[in-house]
């Protein structure tokens, strides 16, 4: 063991208003470390066990971002100091070096065991310590309750949204049943007037057979244009008009709606009696007004179906919260969970790769990364624009990039946008954890990686995740 004078410690502005007493306390547990060029002498991530300080040569802090080693601090400067730098708070806080301690030329350090130090630094200052105390616990506390908050206001966007698209359908279903009374109501009106006797069995027989065959055609109309909608409502408008029927041009949405034709109507025309015809006309319209309120509500309800599912996926509330995932569910439900939030003028591209293998995750937190990627996109493009969600493999590792056409991250603020607190948005419209937490979700949940590729019209937020476990790390 290599120790220090006293002396020469008081040169260090660490300790030059120490006592004696201290000093040789110091000199006598310190140990005097000798590092080589090159040399990690405190990787990130390990147990903090020495608090380190300078006494020659030059080190850097580096810290991993993005998979690469980032250098945070470089100094030849007698006295700085690194490695535990919490050591003060104990087992208030899991003791890891925060970063790695590296020497760049061989250097002399001085290293204090945490252990003996701790105490004797509460003693010695005693109010410092209470103070660096107060101010971690109280940023931590801040942190929790804003990331809270953020939880909660993400919550609230998605409740709303998922309220708005569940009325659409609902509402769509009430008023196709009420409308589906009224026709049946009809219906029934006109089954009275063929329990009259009126019409002869043959001629209702092949109303029957053509009735069975409209409402095969409804299933299978085309879709089409409103300037081909309008121009077919004119043809069978004039056609029923030649033939005097009574509201005619009532009846020709309706027949245009089921994909109806004249040579349809032809058809029908020559297989009835002049008589029967118009009431013919009107039981069919019936009958295909009735499909099509089925139709609509059987769609209605299958929306509504189809939205409480995604809400489920997404929330995953009867899942386990680690599984093997298809990151593309995860993708679709977010989608679906924030569709009353994309404006009409914001179109949404999936390009997905669908051949991609299923990841290990934390499906409910990875969410909750789509959610804040995407939401960030639909504020980007500010109400008109393109958002492209795109899925590929990349080396052994999944890619997901959201990808917006808005203005782009400025260069000298990308490094910053995954700082907690740090937003570009007005007072009290972000609180700046979004990219945070989502950094921490990819980085430190799933071993991930996650950046920032922006030019103007053209921004890449991009997700890559390993394909074997990484989780939980």
């Amino acid at each position: 063991m290599t120790t220090i004078e006293p002396s020469a410690l008081r040169e260090l502005f660490l300790f030059e208003h120490l006592t004696d007493e201290q000093l040789a306390w110091i000199s006598a547990t310190a140990d005097v470390v000798s590092c080589a060029a090159g040399e990690v002498v405190a990787p990130e991530g390990d147990p903090a066990e020495c608090f380190y300080v300078l006494l020659s040569g030059t080190i850097t802090l580096t810290r991993r971002v993005r998979g690469d080693e980032v250098e945070v601090v470089r100094s030849d400067s007698p006295g700085v100091y690194a490695g535990a730098t919490q050591f003060y708070l104990g087992d208030q806080v899991d003791q890891h070096y925060m970063a790695s301690l590296n020497a760049i030329t061989d250097c002399e350090l001085l290293a204090l065991p945490v252990a003996e130090f701790a105490p004797r630094f509460a003693e010695w200052f005693p109010m410092a310590v209470h103070l660096l105390q107060g101010m971690f616990v109280g940023i931590r506390n801040s942190d929790e309750l804003v990331a809270q908050r953020e939880r909660l206001l993400a919550l609230g966007k998605l409740t709303a949204g998922l309220t708005h698209e569940l009325n659409n359908p609902a509402a769509a279903a009430v008023r196709a049943t009420e409308t589906l009374r009224e026709r049946v109501a009809g219906m029934r009106h006109k089954l009275a007037l063929l329990a009259d006797g009126h019409f002869d069995g043959l001629q209702l027989h092949r109303l029957t057979k053509i009735q069975d065959k409209f409402v095969d055609r409804i299933a299978e109309a085309p879709r089409l244009t409103p300037i081909q909608v309008a121009d077919r409502e004119d043809e069978l408008g004039e056609w029923l008009e030649d033939r005097d029927v009574t509201g005619g041009w009532d009846l020709a949405p309706v027949f245009v709606t089921a994909g109806i034709t004249v040579s349809d109507l032809d058809e029908l025309a020559g297989v009835v009696e002049p008589d029967f015809f118009e009431p013919a006309l009107r039981w069919l319209a019936y009958t295909v007004e009735t499909e099509n309120l089925l139709l609509e509500i059987k769609d209605s309800t299958g929306r509504i179906s189809a939205l409480v599912g995604a809400a489920k996926q997404y929330s995953q509330l009867d899942r386990s919260a680690h599984q093997t995932i298809d990151v593309h569910e995860g993708l679709d439900a977010t989608v679906v969970m924030l569709a009353g939030k994309i404006p009409d003028g914001v179109r949404v591209v999936k390009d997905y790769d669908r051949s991609l293998p299923r990841i290990p995750a934390y499906a409910a937190e990875l969410n909750q990364v789509w959610t804040n990627l995407i939401d960030n996109a639909v504020d980007a493009v500010d109400g008109e624009g393109t958002i492209t969600l795109r899925t590929a493999l990349d080396g052994d590792r999944v890619l997901v990039e959201v990808i917006d056409t808005g203005p782009g991250v400025p260069a000298e603020l990308r490094r910053r946008v995954f700082e907690p607190f740090f937003t570009t948005k007005g007072v009290g419209q972000g609180t700046g954890l979004g990219l945070d937490v989502s950094w921490r979700v990819v980085v430190n949940r799933h071993g991930g990686d996650l950046r920032v590729v922006s030019a103007p019209g053209d921004t890449h937020f991009q997700v890559r995740l390993p394909t074997e476990s990484a989780a939980g790390r």
